[in-house]
């Protein structure tokens, strides 16, 4: 599954892009299209902190997670 900031993700993120602007989209606003259709689909979306370092200070984190 990738994540954003990958290639795959990006990559896809392009495509989309380009899609949108081929459908009639602005160029301004084929960025914002593509962006909000891979945030709602969950194979694209991340999946959190991958240590314990990651998830920040230990007196700051949440306490379920």
């Amino acid at each position: 599954m990738p994540e954003p900031g990958s290639r795959k993700y990006d990559t896809r993120s392009a495509r989309l892009r380009e899609e949108a602007e081929r459908s009639g989209v602005s160029d301004q606003d084929a960025n914002a299209v593509a962006d909000e259709t891979l945030r709602q689909a969950p194979e694209w979306q991340s999946r959190g902190p991958k240590t314990e370092r990651g998830r920040g200070p230990k007196g700051e984190r949440p306490e379920n997670g």
